[in-house]
């Protein structure tokens, strides 16, 4: 069961002008599931994404990519199936991700450049190209403004749960409206995971802030989370700023309305990237690690991961088992050459554990247990050697990862 997580209710979320959203059932792997979702966008759009790392990446991120770079300010459609992932399918891959841009743009009278296409599901198949495009008329003919929670069904896999959010913002003295979605449970580590999100705005931005800001809200969201570790071949963020608010355009992030509405960005795309780990494979706890007091950002994230990806300290919190020396260790081995123990300082939510990099002589396991037994769980570690500081999210590992896992296939 996901983490304090429900599912989104359709008339919570906004809409936004501009954007139009259509699902349908186009059995790409399974019949009598909604797999394919497309997002109409308004002449005027100016869309940024970023994506996977992995060196592996999947045909439609390529073809991302090379859209973006030429048509970022005159995207007018994106096309998502589940799945089948069109990754480690080579020529042939690529040759049915450019067939169902070629299908899309067809039928909606535009440029094929102008369509970003996004897959996700099981690696080293080919895409049903075919069924993805008897899929797209009835897809375009659903096209609603209202339909995120559609969305956010339509682009799950393993997910037991939709995620959908949103948020509003003055800006100008205008209400600007931001929803978002996301998919993903496992496979997921930054940068980014297999996941997929989607968060548009009505707000008029100046379009060269937009692959910034992209990088921006991933670097604040996205990019702090992990499940397990495992980098996909998908992993896509996008966002879209349909620019129909009626605001004067942000131009510059440092002033009054530029950070009103970067923070309800931010909300939202954190609100979907903690979801994620809520629904986890398999995860029965959500755990906020905080790493403070190092000399820059990076060695704390690197502390933070070590945490956040040692099974041992993941499979302990899933028994509720305060073997909290565990997390000493993988502090220890995080990669900060110059780390003096002495200086580390452990607690779990209000509980000190450890002090001068041994056990607090105040701390009582009967403590840890009562911390370890919550749902929610705050891991927060003291290095002792500045004042740069970060925080992310992860979960557990439970018996049901690996069965969900074993059995993706079948």
């Amino acid at each position: 069961m996901p983490v304090n997580l429900k599912a989104p209710i359709a008339q919570d979320l906004a809409p936004v002008a501009g954007i139009r959203i259509g699902v349908t059932e186009a059995g790409v792997r399974k019949a009598n599931r909604k797999d394919v979702t497309v997002f109409l966008l308004d002449e005027g759009s100016h869309v940024a994404g970023v994506f996977t790392k992995n060196r592996f990446c999947a045909a439609p991120v390529q073809i991302c990519r090379e859209h973006l770079a030429s048509h970022s300010q005159s995207i007018r459609a994106i096309v998502i199936n589940t799945g089948n992932a069109n990754a480690g399918t080579g020529a042939d891959g690529l040759a049915r991700a450019h067939a169902t841009c070629d299908a899309l743009a067809g039928l909606l009278k535009i440029d094929a450049q102008q369509v970003l296409p996004f897959s996700t599901g099981v690696i080293m198949e080919p895409l049903p190209v075919d069924r993805i495009t008897a899929g797209l008329p009835a897809a375009i003919a659903d096209a609603q403004p209202g339909h995120w929670a559609k969305a956010a069904e339509g682009i799950m896999t393993t997910d037991t749960l939709p995620k959908a959010f949103s948020a509003s913002a003055t800006v100008g003295g205008k209400t600007v409206q931001i929803t978002g979605i996301s998919k993903g449970a496992g496979m997921i580590r930054p940068n980014m995971a297999t996941m997929l999100s989607f968060l548009g705005t009505d707000a008029a931005i100046s379009p060269e802030l937009m692959p910034a800001l992209a990088k921006t809200l991933a670097d604040q969201s996205f990019n702090r989370i992990t499940i397990d570790g495992d980098t996909s071949t998908n992993d896509s963020f996008v966002v879209v700023a349909t620019n129909q608010a009626g605001n004067a355009p942000i131009s510059d992030w440092n002033t009054t309305d530029g950070q009103a509405l970067m923070a309800a960005l931010r909300e939202v795309a954190q609100k979907l990237a903690q979801a994620i780990v809520r629904d986890g494979e398999g995860a029965t706890k959500f755990i906020q690690i905080e790493v403070e007091q190092g000399r820059t950002e990076e060695e704390c994230r690197l502390v933070a991961y070590a945490i956040a990806h040692s099974p041992l300290v993941k499979t302990a919190f899933f028994a509720s088992d305060p073997n909290l020396g565990r997390i000493l260790a993988a502090v220890g081995y995080a990669g900060i050459e110059d780390l003096d123990q002495t200086q580390i300082e452990l607690y779990l939510d209000d509980v000190h554990v450890a002090t001068q990099g041994g056990r607090n002589p105040a701390y009582q396991e009967a403590d840890g247990q009562r911390v370890m037994k919550q749902q929610e769980i705050v891991v927060r570690v003291q290095l002792g050697r500045g004042n740069a500081s970060t925080q992310l999210w992860t979960c557990d590992l439970s018996h049901d990862y690996v069965s969900i896992n074993a059995d993706y296939r079948s």
